[in-house]
């Protein structure tokens, strides 16, 4: 048994990758017999003491240009700090560079255990939406390679995701290890509920579930969507999610006229309800730039649903264009091209989420049991290395 510290700047309720994936983590090392501890914000997961793990949370506030999050720094609060002080960790894991990186670093150096990290997200393009400065967002983003470098291990979640974190100046090697998902199924009664709930009737449904940000590329979901409208199709679009956009994405939609089509359905905590929503979709449409290696796709895949990327996308990375997945052109015409085909051809739709659920989920067992090994050789490396050490100054006193 190994005792793992798993360090996250989001965690539930937040519908966030970045966040599933910690969790995913904490969940399936827990049910394969390891004990965990989570260092996260203090948000209000809605169940505390639920977990299989164990939640260590400090103080946080809301982050000014993305409310949904919560950020502190952990080591100036005290009950925290009393909390993990009390708790045995044989390696400790990062899924982000900022606070939660902090915090694991500190540990890993006050206690001497192995640090991983793990590389995400293009923060690059975070950074220069709210600095509006290239050379202000480059000079952040080498303070993030500065700490990737100061870990034992990096690891990817994709061969895509590896070459971003080089091309921002990372020289060291990365492991790519991919995301899992949980192999389940929704069922009829979900899925009749959630066409109640959203008054679907019998119509055709698209689905985007994400972020509500631009960054996603949601312009060109809204453009397809007209042009499909103009066009004369028959389809709901349902855009699951939250996020600093909101308001814009609905005045988009206003403006396109589409309320009768396209709704924001805000964020789903419900995993059964959001399981029936991929299932009931006919294609989950998902065609950002920004993802790297996006869960949402897998969690459609799981559901036999087909998801609709663009070509050459770091998101793409896992889709070959018409056997488990669609690919488009990053433009409105070529995405409503692509979706017409789809609605028109419902039954090849199903055919290809067959495929995509049979290609592209691993199960999250499998990948611990891939990742418990990882730790396992980390771990002895780093104990081999003190003994080293301590024989060396042993000799030399």
């Amino acid at each position: 048994m190994l005792r793992i510290g798993q360090f996250t700047d989001t965690f539930l309720p937040i519908v966030d990758g970045v966040g599933r994936v910690a969790l995913a983590y904490a969940e399936t090392l827990s049910h394969i017999g390891h004990e965990v501890t989570v260092s996260a914000p203090m948000y209000n997961t809605g169940h505390r003491g639920g977990y299989p793990f164990e939640l260590v949370d400090y103080t946080a506030m809301r982050v000014p240009t993305a409310p949904q999050y919560r950020t502190g720094t952990a080591s100036l609060d005290l009950r925290y700090r009393r909390r993990m002080d009390m708790i045995p960790l044989d390696i400790v894991h990062a899924h982000s560079p900022f606070g939660a990186g902090r915090e694991a670093l500190r540990i890993s150096k006050e206690r001497g255990i192995p640090l991983v990290a793990s590389f995400h997200s293009k923060y690059y393009d975070d950074f220069y939406k709210v600095l509006h400065s290239d050379s202000l967002a480059k000079m952040v983003v080498a303070n993030v390679v500065r700490f990737y470098r100061k870990c034992d291990e990096v690891w990817a979640v994709s061969e895509t995701t590896a070459k971003v974190l080089e091309s921002y100046g990372y020289e060291g090697p990365i492991r790519v290890v991919p995301n899992g998902a949980t192999m389940r199924l929704a069922s009829d009664e979900a899925v009749r509920l959630v066409e109640e709930r959203f008054q679907l009737g019998q119509k055709p449904l698209l689905l985007y579930v994400g972020q509500i940000n631009w960054k996603k590329n949601l312009a060109c979901v809204l453009d397809a969507a007209a042009l499909l409208a103009k066009q004369g199709e028959d389809f709901a679009l349902l855009m699951a999610g939250q996020g600093p956009d909101t308001e814009q994405v609905q005045s988009k939609i206003d403006e396109l006229h589409l309320n009768d089509r396209v709704r924001l359905i805000g964020h789903i905590s419900e995993t059964h309800v959001l399981d029936a929503l991929y299932a009931r979709a006919i294609a989950f449409t998902f065609p950002s730039l920004y993802d790297n290696a996006p869960m949402v796709v897998r969690e459609a895949a799981v559901m036999g649903t087909p998801a609709v990327l663009v070509a050459g996308s770091d998101a793409a990375e896992i889709i070959h264009d018409g056997a488990n997945g669609f690919l488009c052109r990053d433009d409105a015409n070529d995405l409503s091209r692509v979706l017409t085909d789809i609605l028109n051809n419902p039954d090849r739709a199903k055919e290809v989420g067959a495929a995509a659920r049979e290609t592209i989920p691993l199960p999250w067992e499998d990948v611990m049991q891939q990742v418990t090994g990882y730790y396992e050789h980390l771990i002895a490396l780093h104990a081999g290395r003190r003994k080293r050490t301590a024989s060396i100054n042993t000799n030399n006193s």
